[in-house]
Protein backbone atom coordinates (compact mmCIF):
# COMPACT_ATOMS: atom_id res chain seq x y z
CA UNK A 1 0.00 0.00 0.00
CA UNK A 2 1.32 3.44 -0.91
CA UNK A 3 1.35 6.20 1.68
CA UNK A 4 -2.21 7.55 2.04
CA UNK A 5 -2.74 11.25 1.43
CA UNK A 6 -4.58 13.06 4.17
CA UNK A 7 -5.74 16.47 5.29
CA UNK A 8 -5.38 17.79 8.83
CA UNK A 9 -8.91 18.81 9.79
CA UNK A 10 -8.72 19.67 13.52
CA UNK A 11 -6.07 20.05 16.21
CA UNK A 12 -6.97 20.40 19.90
CA UNK A 13 -4.35 21.01 22.58
CA UNK A 14 -4.74 20.33 26.30
CA UNK A 15 -2.74 20.25 29.53
CA UNK A 16 -2.79 18.71 32.94
CA UNK A 17 -0.37 19.11 35.83
CA UNK A 18 2.20 16.56 36.95
CA UNK A 19 3.46 16.52 40.53
CA UNK A 20 6.75 14.81 41.29
CA UNK A 21 7.00 12.61 44.38
CA UNK A 22 10.63 13.69 44.86
CA UNK A 23 12.79 16.46 43.37
CA UNK A 24 14.59 15.67 40.10
CA UNK A 25 17.80 17.64 39.57
CA UNK A 26 19.22 17.61 36.06
CA UNK A 27 21.45 20.26 34.57
CA UNK A 28 20.46 23.70 35.87
CA UNK A 29 16.99 22.85 37.19
CA UNK A 30 15.50 20.93 40.10
CA UNK A 31 12.05 19.85 38.94
CA UNK A 32 9.16 19.37 41.39
CA UNK A 33 6.18 19.86 39.07
CA UNK A 34 5.42 20.57 35.43
CA UNK A 35 2.47 20.57 33.01
CA UNK A 36 2.00 17.78 30.50
CA UNK A 37 0.82 18.66 27.00
CA UNK A 38 -1.69 16.58 25.02
CA UNK A 39 -2.56 16.88 21.34
CA UNK A 40 -5.60 15.51 19.54
CA UNK A 41 -5.55 15.62 15.75
CA UNK A 42 -8.37 14.72 13.37
CA UNK A 43 -7.47 13.72 9.82
CA UNK A 44 -9.48 13.12 6.66
CA UNK A 45 -8.42 10.77 3.86
CA UNK A 46 -9.30 11.30 0.22
CA UNK A 47 -11.88 8.46 0.36
CA UNK A 48 -13.80 10.24 3.12
CA UNK A 49 -12.56 8.19 6.03
CA UNK A 50 -11.28 10.09 9.04
CA UNK A 51 -10.56 9.89 12.72
CA UNK A 52 -8.72 11.22 15.75
CA UNK A 53 -5.23 10.52 17.05
CA UNK A 54 -3.36 11.60 20.17
CA UNK A 55 0.06 12.30 21.64
CA UNK A 56 1.46 13.59 24.92
CA UNK A 57 4.72 15.12 26.18
CA UNK A 58 5.92 16.95 29.26
CA UNK A 59 6.35 20.73 29.00
CA UNK A 60 9.81 20.45 30.55
CA UNK A 61 11.62 23.61 31.72
CA UNK A 62 15.35 24.28 31.35
CA UNK A 63 16.03 21.60 28.77
CA UNK A 64 14.96 23.05 25.44
CA UNK A 65 16.24 26.51 26.41
CA UNK A 66 18.57 26.76 29.44
CA UNK A 67 18.82 30.54 29.52
CA UNK A 68 18.87 31.31 33.26
CA UNK A 69 17.12 34.63 32.63
CA UNK A 70 14.00 32.65 31.71
CA UNK A 71 11.70 31.33 34.42
CA UNK A 72 10.05 27.93 34.24
CA UNK A 73 6.85 29.71 33.21
CA UNK A 74 8.77 31.41 30.40
CA UNK A 75 9.95 28.00 29.20
CA UNK A 76 6.39 26.63 29.26
CA UNK A 77 5.23 29.63 27.25
CA UNK A 78 7.95 28.97 24.66
CA UNK A 79 6.78 25.40 24.16
CA UNK A 80 3.14 26.46 23.95
CA UNK A 81 4.13 29.01 21.32
CA UNK A 82 5.90 26.30 19.32
CA UNK A 83 2.70 24.26 19.43
CA UNK A 84 0.63 27.23 18.31
CA UNK A 85 2.93 27.92 15.35
CA UNK A 86 2.78 24.28 14.29
CA UNK A 87 -0.98 24.01 14.80
CA UNK A 88 -1.66 27.09 12.70
CA UNK A 89 0.68 25.87 9.95
CA UNK A 90 -0.83 22.40 9.72
CA UNK A 91 -4.40 23.67 9.83
CA UNK A 92 -3.63 26.43 7.35
CA UNK A 93 -2.52 23.89 4.75
CA UNK A 94 -5.53 22.34 3.01
CA UNK A 95 -3.43 20.11 0.76
CA UNK A 96 -3.59 16.34 1.13
CA UNK A 97 -0.16 14.95 1.85
CA UNK A 98 1.36 11.88 3.41
CA UNK A 99 1.88 11.99 7.18
CA UNK A 100 5.60 12.61 6.61
CA UNK A 101 4.76 15.06 3.85
CA UNK A 102 3.00 17.33 6.34
CA UNK A 103 6.11 17.29 8.53
CA UNK A 104 8.46 17.88 5.57
CA UNK A 105 6.58 20.78 4.01
CA UNK A 106 6.47 22.71 7.29
CA UNK A 107 9.85 21.72 8.74
CA UNK A 108 11.98 24.70 7.69
CA UNK A 109 9.21 27.29 7.99
CA UNK A 110 8.51 26.07 11.55
CA UNK A 111 12.13 26.75 12.53
CA UNK A 112 12.10 30.13 10.76
CA UNK A 113 8.81 31.19 12.37
CA UNK A 114 10.16 30.12 15.74
CA UNK A 115 13.35 32.11 15.25
CA UNK A 116 11.30 35.22 14.50
CA UNK A 117 9.64 34.74 17.91
CA UNK A 118 12.89 34.08 19.77
CA UNK A 119 12.65 30.28 19.82
CA UNK A 120 15.70 28.15 19.19
CA UNK A 121 15.25 25.16 16.82
CA UNK A 122 14.98 22.66 19.68
CA UNK A 123 12.05 24.60 21.11
CA UNK A 124 10.46 25.27 17.72
CA UNK A 125 10.51 21.59 16.74
CA UNK A 126 8.62 20.62 19.91
CA UNK A 127 5.40 21.73 18.22
CA UNK A 128 5.48 19.41 15.20
CA UNK A 129 7.05 16.64 17.31
CA UNK A 130 3.79 16.39 19.27
CA UNK A 131 1.41 17.00 16.38
CA UNK A 132 3.16 14.56 14.03
CA UNK A 133 2.74 11.72 16.54
CA UNK A 134 -0.97 12.45 16.99
CA UNK A 135 -1.38 12.66 13.22
CA UNK A 136 0.33 9.29 12.72
CA UNK A 137 -1.77 7.78 15.51
CA UNK A 138 -4.90 8.95 13.70
CA UNK A 139 -3.69 7.41 10.43
CA UNK A 140 -2.96 4.07 12.10
CA UNK A 141 -6.42 4.03 13.70
CA UNK A 142 -8.21 4.89 10.45
CA UNK A 143 -6.33 2.12 8.62
CA UNK A 144 -6.72 -0.33 11.51
CA UNK A 145 -2.99 -1.07 11.79
CA UNK A 146 -0.35 -0.86 14.50
CA UNK A 147 2.44 1.71 14.60
CA UNK A 148 4.93 -1.09 13.94
CA UNK A 149 3.14 -2.35 10.84
CA UNK A 150 2.50 1.16 9.56
CA UNK A 151 6.15 2.19 9.76
CA UNK A 152 7.48 -1.08 8.33
CA UNK A 153 5.16 -0.63 5.36
CA UNK A 154 6.12 3.06 5.25
CA UNK A 155 2.51 4.17 5.35
CA UNK A 156 3.64 7.56 6.73
CA UNK A 157 5.54 8.06 3.45
CA UNK A 158 8.93 8.75 5.05
CA UNK A 159 11.07 10.13 2.21
CA UNK A 160 13.99 12.10 3.71
CA UNK A 161 15.52 12.97 0.34
CA UNK A 162 12.83 15.64 0.08
CA UNK A 163 14.67 17.51 2.85
CA UNK A 164 18.16 15.97 2.87
CA UNK A 165 20.07 15.43 -0.41
CA UNK A 166 22.29 12.86 1.32
CA UNK A 167 19.38 10.42 1.06
CA UNK A 168 19.05 10.69 -2.71
CA UNK A 169 18.76 7.15 -4.01
CA UNK A 170 18.55 5.62 -0.53
CA UNK A 171 15.96 2.86 -0.17
CA UNK A 172 14.10 4.08 2.93
CA UNK A 173 11.34 1.53 2.33
CA UNK A 174 13.84 -1.31 2.63
CA UNK A 175 15.37 0.14 5.80
CA UNK A 176 12.00 0.58 7.51
CA UNK A 177 10.73 -2.77 6.28
CA UNK A 178 13.63 -4.60 7.93
CA UNK A 179 12.91 -3.19 11.40
CA UNK A 180 11.76 -5.72 14.00
CA UNK A 181 10.33 -4.76 17.41
CA UNK A 182 11.12 -6.87 20.45
CA UNK A 183 8.72 -8.10 23.14
CA UNK A 184 10.63 -6.33 25.92
CA UNK A 185 13.15 -3.54 26.46
CA UNK A 186 15.50 -2.84 29.38
CA UNK A 187 14.91 0.23 31.55
CA UNK A 188 17.92 2.48 32.19
CA UNK A 189 17.45 4.10 35.59
CA UNK A 190 18.29 7.79 35.99
CA UNK A 191 20.36 8.86 39.00
CA UNK A 192 19.72 12.58 39.37
CA UNK A 193 22.14 15.02 40.96
CA UNK A 194 20.29 15.19 44.29
CA UNK A 195 18.96 11.64 44.42
CA UNK A 196 19.54 9.70 47.62
CA UNK A 197 21.80 6.70 47.08
CA UNK A 198 21.44 4.83 50.39
CA UNK A 199 19.24 4.90 53.46
CA UNK A 200 21.94 6.89 55.24
CA UNK A 201 21.49 9.92 52.96
CA UNK A 202 17.72 9.64 52.38
CA UNK A 203 16.94 12.98 54.01
CA UNK A 204 13.31 14.08 53.77
CA UNK A 205 12.13 10.61 52.81
CA UNK A 206 8.89 10.45 50.81
CA UNK A 207 7.63 7.46 52.74
CA UNK A 208 5.12 6.23 50.15
CA UNK A 209 6.49 2.70 50.07
CA UNK A 210 8.03 3.09 46.62
CA UNK A 211 11.79 2.98 45.99
CA UNK A 212 13.51 6.25 46.85
CA UNK A 213 17.21 5.48 47.05
CA UNK A 214 19.42 3.94 44.40
CA UNK A 215 19.93 0.81 46.48
CA UNK A 216 16.13 0.45 46.84
CA UNK A 217 15.69 0.85 43.08
CA UNK A 218 18.20 -1.92 42.38
CA UNK A 219 16.48 -4.21 44.88
CA UNK A 220 12.92 -3.48 43.71
CA UNK A 221 13.32 -3.34 39.93
CA UNK A 222 16.42 -5.45 39.35
CA UNK A 223 17.81 -2.87 36.96
CA UNK A 224 21.21 -3.34 35.33
CA UNK A 225 21.29 -0.20 33.18
CA UNK A 226 21.81 3.25 34.70
CA UNK A 227 22.11 6.86 33.57
CA UNK A 228 24.34 8.92 35.84
CA UNK A 229 24.02 12.70 35.89
CA UNK A 230 27.20 14.75 36.35
CA UNK A 231 27.33 18.43 37.22
CA UNK A 232 30.31 19.97 35.44
CA UNK A 233 32.76 20.18 38.35
CA UNK A 234 35.31 17.39 38.06
CA UNK A 235 36.20 16.93 41.74
CA UNK A 236 32.56 16.94 42.85
CA UNK A 237 31.52 14.65 40.00
CA UNK A 238 34.23 12.12 40.89
CA UNK A 239 33.07 11.98 44.51
CA UNK A 240 29.44 11.66 43.45
CA UNK A 241 30.32 8.84 41.04
CA UNK A 242 32.36 7.10 43.74
CA UNK A 243 29.32 7.14 46.02
CA UNK A 244 27.17 5.73 43.19
CA UNK A 245 29.76 3.06 42.44
CA UNK A 246 29.72 1.97 46.07
CA UNK A 247 26.07 0.99 45.52
CA UNK A 248 26.26 -0.40 41.99
CA UNK A 249 29.36 -2.48 42.66
CA UNK A 250 27.29 -4.61 45.03
CA UNK A 251 25.36 -5.95 42.01
CA UNK A 252 26.74 -9.46 41.45
CA UNK A 253 26.14 -9.50 37.70
CA UNK A 254 27.44 -7.07 35.09
CA UNK A 255 25.87 -3.63 35.04
CA UNK A 256 26.04 -0.86 32.43
CA UNK A 257 25.83 2.92 32.64
CA UNK A 258 25.89 6.13 30.65
CA UNK A 259 27.27 9.47 31.82
CA UNK A 260 24.96 12.40 31.13
CA UNK A 261 26.72 15.75 31.17
CA UNK A 262 23.57 17.80 30.43
CA UNK A 263 25.83 20.47 28.84
CA UNK A 264 27.50 21.17 32.19
CA UNK A 265 31.08 21.26 30.85
CA UNK A 266 32.15 24.34 28.94
CA UNK A 267 34.64 22.57 26.66
CA UNK A 268 36.03 19.22 25.62
CA UNK A 269 39.02 19.64 27.92
CA UNK A 270 36.75 19.56 30.97
CA UNK A 271 34.90 16.48 29.77
CA UNK A 272 38.17 14.74 28.91
CA UNK A 273 39.55 15.53 32.37
CA UNK A 274 36.49 13.97 33.98
CA UNK A 275 36.97 10.79 31.96
CA UNK A 276 40.69 10.66 32.71
CA UNK A 277 40.12 11.15 36.45
CA UNK A 278 37.33 8.57 36.41
CA UNK A 279 39.56 5.97 34.75
CA UNK A 280 42.42 6.68 37.16
CA UNK A 281 40.38 6.44 40.35
CA UNK A 282 40.61 2.96 42.00
CA UNK A 283 37.15 3.37 43.54
CA UNK A 284 35.71 3.75 40.05
CA UNK A 285 37.46 0.89 38.27
CA UNK A 286 34.32 -1.23 37.78
CA UNK A 287 32.10 1.76 37.08
CA UNK A 288 34.51 3.04 34.42
CA UNK A 289 34.44 -0.37 32.73
CA UNK A 290 30.63 -0.28 32.71
CA UNK A 291 30.27 3.05 30.89
CA UNK A 292 28.66 2.64 27.46
CA UNK A 293 28.78 6.26 26.28
CA UNK A 294 29.00 9.89 27.39
CA UNK A 295 25.97 12.05 26.60
CA UNK A 296 26.22 15.75 25.66
CA UNK A 297 28.91 16.82 28.15
CA UNK A 298 29.59 20.16 26.43
CA UNK A 299 27.36 23.25 26.40
CA UNK A 300 25.42 23.44 23.14
CA UNK A 301 26.81 26.94 22.51
CA UNK A 302 30.11 25.37 21.49
CA UNK A 303 29.50 21.60 21.39
CA UNK A 304 29.45 21.53 17.59
CA UNK A 305 32.53 23.73 17.31
CA UNK A 306 34.98 21.46 19.14
CA UNK A 307 36.56 18.23 17.96
CA UNK A 308 35.74 15.41 20.39
CA UNK A 309 37.49 12.64 18.45
CA UNK A 310 40.11 12.01 21.14
CA UNK A 311 37.59 11.44 23.90
CA UNK A 312 35.16 9.61 21.63
CA UNK A 313 37.85 7.09 20.68
CA UNK A 314 38.19 6.21 24.37
CA UNK A 315 34.47 6.26 25.09
CA UNK A 316 31.75 7.15 22.54
CA UNK A 317 30.33 10.65 22.93
CA UNK A 318 26.81 11.46 21.71
CA UNK A 319 24.75 14.60 21.25
CA UNK A 320 21.37 15.26 22.85
CA UNK A 321 20.58 18.95 23.36
CA UNK A 322 22.74 19.80 20.33
CA UNK A 323 20.46 17.67 18.16
CA UNK A 324 18.35 20.69 17.34
CA UNK A 325 17.67 20.10 13.63
CA UNK A 326 17.95 17.45 10.93
CA UNK A 327 21.49 18.52 10.01
CA UNK A 328 22.94 18.27 13.53
CA UNK A 329 23.98 14.59 13.55
CA UNK A 330 26.14 14.77 10.39
CA UNK A 331 27.81 17.92 11.73
CA UNK A 332 28.46 16.13 15.02
CA UNK A 333 29.83 13.07 13.23
CA UNK A 334 32.40 15.25 11.45
CA UNK A 335 33.64 16.37 14.89
CA UNK A 336 34.04 12.85 16.23
CA UNK A 337 30.69 12.23 17.89
CA UNK A 338 29.56 8.63 17.58
CA UNK A 339 25.86 8.84 18.36
CA UNK A 340 22.69 10.78 18.96
CA UNK A 341 19.71 10.37 21.27
CA UNK A 342 16.20 9.43 20.29
CA UNK A 343 13.55 11.45 22.10
CA UNK A 344 9.97 11.83 20.98
CA UNK A 345 10.10 15.51 22.01
CA UNK A 346 12.60 16.05 19.18
CA UNK A 347 10.41 14.32 16.59
CA UNK A 348 9.77 10.72 15.59
CA UNK A 349 10.83 11.32 11.98
CA UNK A 350 14.17 12.72 13.14
CA UNK A 351 14.73 9.47 15.06
CA UNK A 352 13.91 7.40 11.98
CA UNK A 353 16.22 9.48 9.81
CA UNK A 354 19.08 9.29 12.29
CA UNK A 355 18.61 5.53 12.63
CA UNK A 356 18.87 5.23 8.85
CA UNK A 357 22.05 7.33 8.95
CA UNK A 358 23.59 4.96 11.49
CA UNK A 359 22.74 2.01 9.25
CA UNK A 360 24.29 3.71 6.21
CA UNK A 361 27.42 4.88 8.00
CA UNK A 362 27.98 1.48 9.62
CA UNK A 363 27.43 -0.48 6.40
CA UNK A 364 30.54 -2.44 5.44
CA UNK A 365 32.30 -1.59 8.71
CA UNK A 366 33.23 -4.07 11.42
CA UNK A 367 31.12 -3.39 14.50
CA UNK A 368 28.66 -0.53 14.91
CA UNK A 369 30.61 2.70 15.26
CA UNK A 370 27.52 4.93 14.98
CA UNK A 371 24.48 4.39 17.17
CA UNK A 372 21.38 5.85 18.75
CA UNK A 373 20.49 5.88 22.43
CA UNK A 374 17.03 6.06 23.96
CA UNK A 375 16.59 8.97 26.39
CA UNK A 376 13.69 10.32 28.45
CA UNK A 377 12.07 13.68 29.22
CA UNK A 378 10.34 12.48 32.39
CA UNK A 379 7.68 10.84 30.26
CA UNK A 380 4.49 9.98 32.06
CA UNK A 381 2.71 6.64 32.21
CA UNK A 382 0.10 6.43 29.48
CA UNK A 383 0.25 7.95 26.02
CA UNK A 384 3.68 9.61 26.29
CA UNK A 385 5.75 6.73 27.59
CA UNK A 386 4.04 4.16 25.34
CA UNK A 387 4.67 6.06 22.12
CA UNK A 388 8.31 6.64 23.05
CA UNK A 389 8.79 2.97 23.96
CA UNK A 390 7.31 1.85 20.66
CA UNK A 391 9.59 4.16 18.69
CA UNK A 392 12.87 3.14 20.32
CA UNK A 393 11.82 -0.50 20.33
CA UNK A 394 11.12 -0.51 16.60
CA UNK A 395 14.47 1.18 15.93
CA UNK A 396 16.24 -1.70 17.67
CA UNK A 397 17.38 0.20 20.77
CA UNK A 398 17.58 -2.45 23.48
CA UNK A 399 17.60 -0.21 26.57
CA UNK A 400 16.06 3.18 27.19
CA UNK A 401 16.24 5.73 29.96
CA UNK A 402 13.04 5.67 32.00
CA UNK A 403 12.61 8.11 34.87
CA UNK A 404 8.95 9.22 34.95
CA UNK A 405 7.90 6.17 36.96
CA UNK A 406 10.54 6.96 39.61
CA UNK A 407 9.99 10.69 40.10
CA UNK A 408 6.18 10.58 39.74
CA UNK A 409 3.78 8.32 41.63
CA UNK A 410 2.53 6.48 38.57
CA UNK A 411 -1.05 7.34 37.64
CA UNK A 412 -2.01 8.20 41.23
CA UNK A 413 -3.26 11.68 40.29
CA UNK A 414 -5.44 10.41 37.44
CA UNK A 415 -9.03 9.22 37.55
CA UNK A 416 -9.72 5.62 38.51
CA UNK A 417 -11.40 5.11 35.13
CA UNK A 418 -8.29 6.18 33.22
CA UNK A 419 -5.99 4.08 35.39
CA UNK A 420 -8.15 0.98 34.95
CA UNK A 421 -8.44 1.52 31.19
CA UNK A 422 -4.68 1.62 30.68
CA UNK A 423 -4.10 -1.35 32.97
CA UNK A 424 -6.71 -3.42 31.11
CA UNK A 425 -5.37 -2.46 27.69
CA UNK A 426 -1.68 -2.92 28.56
CA UNK A 427 -1.44 -5.48 31.38
CA UNK A 428 2.14 -6.36 30.48
CA UNK A 429 3.40 -2.77 30.84
CA UNK A 430 1.48 -1.74 33.96
CA UNK A 431 0.60 -3.08 37.40
CA UNK A 432 -1.52 -1.87 40.28
CA UNK A 433 0.50 -1.38 43.46
CA UNK A 434 0.79 1.08 46.34
CA UNK A 435 -2.67 2.41 45.55
CA UNK A 436 -2.19 3.27 41.87
CA UNK A 437 -1.51 1.92 38.41
CA UNK A 438 2.16 2.26 37.51
CA UNK A 439 4.80 0.87 35.19
CA UNK A 440 5.75 -2.76 35.77
CA UNK A 441 9.53 -3.24 35.77
CA UNK A 442 10.91 -6.59 36.83
CA UNK A 443 14.35 -8.01 36.18
CA UNK A 444 15.25 -4.55 34.91
CA UNK A 445 12.99 -4.77 31.88
CA UNK A 446 9.59 -3.67 30.60
CA UNK A 447 7.35 -6.04 28.63
CA UNK A 448 5.92 -4.16 25.68
CA UNK A 449 4.15 -6.70 23.46
CA UNK A 450 0.81 -4.92 24.00
CA UNK A 451 2.14 -1.83 22.20
CA UNK A 452 1.55 -3.69 18.92
CA UNK A 453 -2.09 -2.62 19.09
CA UNK A 454 -4.12 -0.67 16.57
CA UNK A 455 -2.93 2.93 16.55
CA UNK A 456 0.34 4.41 17.76
CA UNK A 457 0.99 2.06 20.68
CA UNK A 458 -2.02 3.17 22.77
CA UNK A 459 -5.18 1.09 23.19
CA UNK A 460 -6.83 3.23 25.88
CA UNK A 461 -8.07 6.81 26.09
CA UNK A 462 -6.92 9.42 28.60
CA UNK A 463 -9.53 11.36 30.53
CA UNK A 464 -9.96 14.32 28.20
CA UNK A 465 -12.61 15.78 30.50
CA UNK A 466 -10.04 16.02 33.28
CA UNK A 467 -7.79 18.30 31.26
CA UNK A 468 -7.83 22.01 30.56
CA UNK A 469 -7.58 23.56 27.12
CA UNK A 470 -4.07 24.88 26.52
CA UNK A 471 -3.80 28.65 26.76
CA UNK A 472 -1.87 29.38 23.59
CA UNK A 473 0.22 32.57 23.33
CA UNK A 474 0.09 34.76 20.26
Amino acid sequence: MSAPLLRVAEIALYERDVRLRMPFRFGVVTLTESPQAFARVRIELADGRGGWGMAAELLAPKWFDKDLKLSNEDNYAQLRLALRIARDAYLGDAARRSAFGHFAVHYRSQIEAGAQRGLNPLVANYGPALIDRALLDALCRVLGVSFYDAVRANLPGVAPAALLPEFAGYDMDAFLGALEPAAFIAARHTVGLVDALTAADAHGAVGDGLPETLEQVVAAYGQRYFKLKVGGKVAEDIERLAAIAAVLDRIPDAYFASLDGNEQYENIEGAAELWSRLCGEPRLRRLAASILFIEQPINRKCALEQDVSGLSREKPVIIDESDADLDAFPRARALGYAGVSSKTCKGLYKSMINAARCARWNAGRPGARYFMSGEDLTLQAGVAVQQDLALVNLLGITHVERNGHHYVNGMADLSEAEQSAFLAAHPDLYERSHGAVRMHIRGGRMDVASLACKGYAVAAEPDWGGMRAMDLPY
